[in-house]
């Protein structure tokens, strides 16, 4: 499946300064719970669980997560991607005393870093907004991948439409998202989600709480 210009456009483009002003409150705090059905609590305390002292976040948003999250060291090497400037700007800011370095990357391409490897990968309500059905847009996972070291754990979430419970709201919010190209997860189920895993990482953990499902596995 090739995706285009406009298609990638789209996926990100809403994240502008006036609505990563009020995401914390639109996404976070209402649609998490009243639509996903994925409390924002219960994300973070996956990061606490998952994070380490050698970090790279992918699609970071407004770094709600890396705000509020507990490092195992007090100077971590916080390192930040995403392919809008806007997000990595505002996130860079808020989570200023780590001083994070940023990459404005597509991650549906090989990702060239020169850089050391990273221990812990977070990819936290991103695959659901990348152009593409799971089987095509894993690719990701595989350059990411190469930007691990041994044993180093990649992390996220995402909201599918397949072998999860959606409600009323979900359901209509989705279709108008996808509608947008904001959300690319007509076709994402967790059984493409759980392949997708499988086959690059080991010592997979997927969890569903509402629509989302929150994942992890290691190198």
């Amino acid at each position: 499946m090739n995706i285009t210009n406009e298609q990638l456009e789209a996926s990100q483009a809403i994240y502008t300064k006036q609505t990563l002003a009020l995401y914390d409150l639109t996404v976070l705090a209402i649609s998490n719970r009243l639509a996903w059905k994925c409390p924002t609590k219960r994300l973070l305390k996956h990061y606490n669980q998952m994070v380490t002292a050698n970090h790279l976040d992918v699609g970071v948003g407004t770094g709600y997560f890396l705000d509020r999250c507990k490092f195992p060291s007090q100077t971590p090497r916080v390192a930040l991607m995403d392919l809008n400037s806007n997000t990595l700007e505002f996130t860079s800011r808020r989570i200023a005393r780590y001083n994070p370095k940023t990459y404005c990357r597509n991650i549906l391409d090989p990702i060239n870093l020169n850089v050391e490897k990273f221990d812990s990968v977070g990819i936290n309500y991103v695959l659901h907004c990348v152009p593409g059905n799971l089987k095509t847009k894993s690719v990701a996972l595989d350059y990411l991948k190469a930007l691990m070291n041994p044993n180093a754990v990649l992390f996220g979430s995402t909201i599918l439409q397949g072998g999860v419970s959606i409600n009323w709201l979900a359901k209509r919010l989705m279709a108008s998202y996808n509608k947008k190209g904001i959300f690319s997860n007509q076709h994402d189920n967790l059984e493409d989600l759980k392949s997708a895993l499988n086959q690059r990482f080991k010592d997979i953990s997927v969890e569903v709480i509402g629509c989302v499902a929150l994942f992890s596995g290691r190198v």
